[in-house]
């Protein structure tokens, strides 16, 4: 009998696919962005792309966290119940330790203080701030909010009508009841927040949804599936967290409805690495997949709004060390 290809061969033969085939292309970096590499005697970076490409994962062969580098676990599950909350301002996340998003709320507020003649901080002294003052602080609540992420798309979208709309909330009450339709999609693309063509007060710093649409499908035997369309994916960051992320909101939105986690399938858009990770990319096609781990959720939990940290236990997570990149600070204005 022939051993089955370990899943995570997926990733790893989309790295060298992006680094044996993609194309050179130019990243888009504000003035700003550019005079600090500049500062620091650095080269700017741009990305090596290439464009539609799928993987997928059957959850019933384990969790898939990948093991050929240590991905921050604790990271993926407080930015999902970020996201599940509905929430858009980063104190949730600082307060809790992860910076994933610290460089988009400081940048907003790094250009108010260069327009303003204010006095500059650094981004660390600007998110020790926000952790420090209370969430009803002006500061906070002014520079804290990102207007643009997921959650508030997904959760409270705002209507033309001024109703806030649960796209997640109706599609679990949909699968509960009617689990065979196909029209369960939660859409994060907003044009009315997006560059150019965002209305006045909702434009910001924040790239366009990288995250565009997801669609939940049930299948024979009651399976859950789960479908992403990422129209920009950052291979070697990124992507490791967005298959875990999604990958556990499968299984919550799964536990919470009654049905059995399924396929969770990635689809991408522009797919591509950046040009300062690319010996971290060798390092990491050098190494051999190890098993998945196995993450358990708190079986007692019925309503997806009541998750916890502490209903999530990871087991048998045994990844090779972490490798560490720098964020590059696209988009903008």
């Amino acid at each position: 009998m022939v051993n089955e290809k370990h899943p995570e061969y997926q990733y790893l033969d989309l790295l060298n696919d992006i680094i044996t085939n993609g194309s050179k292309k130019e990243l888009f970096l504000t003035p700003e962005v550019k005079a600090q590499y500049k500062q620091k005697g650095e080269d700017l970076p741009y990305i090596i792309s290439v464009f539609g490409r799928q993987i997928r994962f059957d959850l019933s062969k384990g969790f898939p966290l990948l093991t050929t580098k240590k991905v921050f676990s604790k990271g993926i599950i407080i930015e999902l119940l970020w996201f599940l909350n509905g929430d858009s301002n980063i104190k949730y996340l600082v307060d809790n330790n992860v910076h994933i998003w610290d460089e988009w709320a400081y940048k907003r507020y790094f250009k108010h203080c260069k327009k303003n003649n204010l006095p500059e901080v650094t981004q660390e002294q600007f998110v020790e701030r926000i952790k420090t003052e209370k969430a009803d602080s002006d500061f906070v609540k002014q520079w804290g909010e990102l207007l643009t992420v997921y959650g508030r798309m997904w959760r409270r979208w705002p209507a033309s009508d001024g109703r806030e709309i649960d796209q997640l909330g109706w599609v679990i009450e949909g699968l509960t009841k009617r689990p065979f339709r196909k029209s369960y999609v939660v859409s994060a693309w907003n044009p009315d927040f997006i560059y150019e063509m965002a209305s006045s007060g909702n434009a910001n710093e924040v790239p366009p949804f990288c995250h565009t649409m997801y669609q939940f499908s049930v299948t024979h035997e009651n399976r859950l599936n789960l479908g992403l369309y990422q129209r920009s994916a950052d291979v070697f960051l990124g992507v490791p967290f967005n298959i875990a992320s999604y990958a556990l909101l499968l299984q919550m939105v799964a536990q919470v409805t009654g049905l059995q986690p399924g396929e969770f399938v990635h689809t991408f858009g522009d797919v591509h690495a950046y040009s300062n990770h690319t010996e971290q990319i060798k390092t990491q096609l050098s190494r051999e997949p190890k098993p998945f781990p196995v993450m358990k959720l708190n079986p007692a939990v019925k309503n997806l709004n009541e998750f916890k940290f502490e209903d999530f236990t990871l087991e048998g997570y045994d990844p090779h060390p972490a490798l560490k990149a720098p964020i590059t600070n696209v988009g903008g204005f």
